[in-house]
């Protein structure tokens, strides 16, 4: 796909991930809006995934460790034919195989359960070395978010990495700035992000999480690193595609209500219109 065709893709996954917390009346929007364009750009350019075959043992992982944004993961895998769109807005709802946290056993695409923060990277360190071990070429990528880094195990992981020489591991941090109670800055600072992963002898680059071509250089960078694992500190805009939830921390776990949620398809249907209009040259 070329940047249009990821875009398009990015702002259908912000839709999914809208239409979930609005039907379940919970969930959680601006970090789910905040990871959407690398989402487009891992299932639909760089992942060597089947559809078809979700448990198919060459593909590439993905553990999306920050698991309570997993509306935008169900977004990227329904916009890639691992279950009917339709089915995201039984979203949280009982007897839905979608619910608030990814479920391996249930939803196919998934790679690992998550949703108690740090644990999601760990498991995705493990699969690294598992493929290391067997000899196996596929990659394995997670994505957290920078409140995440709060958590102990992270930094276990970061060292754990490093040591074995995981080289096929990428990790993207979701770098909006904000977290549940406000500014992480303020909360519990985890900078400088950068220098705390070259103390632990990552190689660590640093790409804007809304641009493609700044996100797929440093997904070639990280594959062509060898001897290291790879940070990419995504520097994004927490809520990004709607204008009243975007750099709000008020967005990280609030539903919207039925006007809010009108508003937000609406502005979100304009830029994808938009979008296919350029693409089809009109």
């Amino acid at each position: 796909m070329n940047n249009l065709d990821l875009e398009i893709k990015a702002y259908k996954i912000r839709k999914h991930a809208i239409d979930a917390v609005h039907a379940a009346k919970s969930g959680h929007p601006g970090g789910s809006l905040s990871i959407s364009d690398i989402l487009s750009i891992l299932y639909f350019e760089q992942m060597n995934i089947k559809a078809t075959d979700p448990d198919w043992a060459d593909r590439d992982r993905l553990v999306l460790s920050k698991g309570h944004c997993a509306p935008a993961l169900y977004g990227a895998l329904a916009e890639a034919g691992y279950f009917p769109c339709e089915d995201i807005t039984g979203f949280r709802s009982v007897g839905s195989y979608l619910q608030g946290h990814p479920v391996m056993k249930k939803v196919p695409g998934v790679d690992m359960s998550t949703g108690s923060l740090g644990q999601g990277v760990c498991v995705a360190g493990g699969m690294a070395l598992a493929a290391k071990l067997d000899k196996k070429d596929y990659r394995v990528y997670a994505i957290l978010g920078d409140g995440e880094l709060e958590e102990g195990q992270v930094w276990e992981n970061a060292m754990f990495a490093a040591h074995y020489n995981l080289d096929n591991l990428t990790v993207f941090i979701d770098n909006n700035g904000l977290q549940i109670d406000g500014n992480i800055a303020d909360v519990m600072s985890p900078l400088p992000i950068d220098k705390k992963y070259e103390a632990f002898n990552w190689n660590v680059i640093v790409a804007d999480a809304h641009d493609y071509d700044s996100l797929r250089s440093a997904i070639e960078a990280a594959k062509n690193c060898k001897g290291k694992p790879t940070a990419i500190i995504a520097k994004s805009v927490k809520g990004k595609g709607v204008s009243f939830m975007e750099n709000q921390a008020s967005w990280h776990g609030t539903a919207p209500n039925d006007e809010q949620h009108a508003a937000a398809i609406e502005e979100l249907d304009k830029k994808i219109a938009e979008l296919e209009a350029v693409k089809n040259g009109r």
